[in-house]
């Protein structure tokens, strides 16, 4: 098989799996990224009443019949976080860690939950500021870098950083015990700023800067502004227009990310005609 897939579809709530049902339906190859619970959004959800058809239904009932529906289909939902995604011309690159998956088109249906950006680090974003610690670290050899991390798996990079770099500083926004080499300094505090003129300089907290040459941020989820370099967003959801393209040829969005309102069913609908107009897009290709 080709390593690079038609569609890669980011998000497994109810707009990215009903993406990936109808390309895999239109017998594309396709590459769905997500979480083992689906949606945590969805899971949550006491009853929802307007679900046509399955009046009264859980969220995790609903979640159940989704699941059965892609096993059914054979479509896997690969358990690793995006951190970028790059239009490379042809193809999309997506960086994973210390991979790179490719596609030819993509479909981001990324939800809404993600955390808002600390002063600085949109500015920042490719001069200083990183989400893929594992991807960037041989950039910063013999220099300083400042990792700051919203969860366990943060450490994990932390630690791999360390080894190729003169010194990491670790800003932990959680308060779990804490599983790092020893010479990684940790630094406490959450009221930040990444601070530089053309670049980044300094991470400021309340009570201390830290001088630094790279900053990783590293979180559950970012924005679509963040994740997609140069996509174009309204209202802090992603641009679209009514068959769900985004500003950048090939890339397509669909549910929560793309706007309001906030329902599973307008997910549904969007994730299917997203998914159509990436097929129509292939085609189009495949004919030119």
């Amino acid at each position: 098989m080709d390593s690079r897939y038609d569609i890669a579809i980011v998000g497994s709530g109810p707009a990215g799996l009903s993406a990936a049902i109808n390309a895999k339906i239109r017998n594309k190859n396709i590459i769905l990224f997500g979480n083992a619970e689906l949606s945590e959004k969805l899971v949550k959800a006491a009853q929802i009443k307007n679900y046509l058809g399955l009046p009264d239904i859980t969220g995790l009932q609903l979640k159940d019949k989704f699941e059965k529906h892609i096993k059914s289909m054979n479509i896997n939902i690969i358990l690793e976080r995006i951190n970028e995604i790059y239009a490379m011309g042809e193809y999309f690159g997506l960086m994973v860690n210390k991979k790179m998956y490719e596609a030819k088109t993509i479909v981001l249906a990324t939800g809404i939950e993600y955390t808002k950006p600390l002063r600085g680090e949109e500015k920042f974003l490719g001069r200083g500021v990183g989400y893929c610690a594992t991807c960037d670290a041989p950039l910063y050899k013999g220099k300083i870098v400042t990792i700051i991390g919203y969860n366990k798996e943060a450490e994990k990079e932390a630690n791999y950083v360390n080894e190729l770099v003169k010194k990491v500083y670790y800003v932990p926004m959680y308060r779990d015990k804490l599983k790092l080499d020893g010479d990684i300094e940790v630094v406490r505090g959450k009221e930040l700023e990444i601070y530089g003129k053309e670049k980044v300089e300094k991470v400021l907290l309340k009570d201390r800067e830290i001088i630094t040459d790279g900053v990783f941020v590293l979180k559950d989820s970012i924005s679509p502004a963040q994740l997609v370099p140069g996509i174009a967003m309204q209202d802090n959801h992603v641009k679209i227009d009514v068959n769900m393209n985004t500003n950048i040829p090939g890339c397509f969005a669909a549910g929560d990310c793309a706007g309001k309102p906030y329902q599973y069913m307008k997910a549904v609908g969007q994730g299917q005609i997203a998914a159509l107009n990436a097929v129509s897009y292939l085609d189009n290709l495949s004919d030119s």
